[in-house]
């Protein structure tokens, strides 16, 4: 097709994702505020006498406050550059728990 309407090329159509490359400060407030929520959760129905496996798994997570930064806001992978990447470029890490990573990353 030729004119005004005809198709780019995937090549030269520039970013496909609008996905920035750093978190901004929202997203990361954004992400703890997520934690301490997830966190209160927790307690609530640990305080409650409910007993469960997921439960038990639940609680030998790491709390937000006792997490360090690199593991807040990036994420083990296998594939990127120093096995690290930033935690919004994972899909649906809102509703993920990836709260640890293998020992020694």
């Amino acid at each position: 097709m030729f004119g005004a309407f005809k198709p780019t090329f995937v090549a030269h159509g520039g970013l496909l994702w609008k996905n920035p490359f750093r978190m901004s400060t929202t997203r990361k407030a954004n992400v703890r505020k997520r934690l301490k929520e997830v966190d209160a959760v927790i307690a609530t129905i640990a305080e409650s006498g409910v007993k469960c496996k997921a439960l038990d798994n639940a609680l030998a997570l790491p709390k937000e406050a006792e997490m360090h930064a690199r593991d807040k806001y990036t994420v083990f992978s296998r594939t990127a550059n120093g096995y690290r990447k930033s935690v919004h470029k994972v899909p649906k890490f809102t509703k993920l728990t990836n709260r640890t990573s293998p020992t020694g990353f």
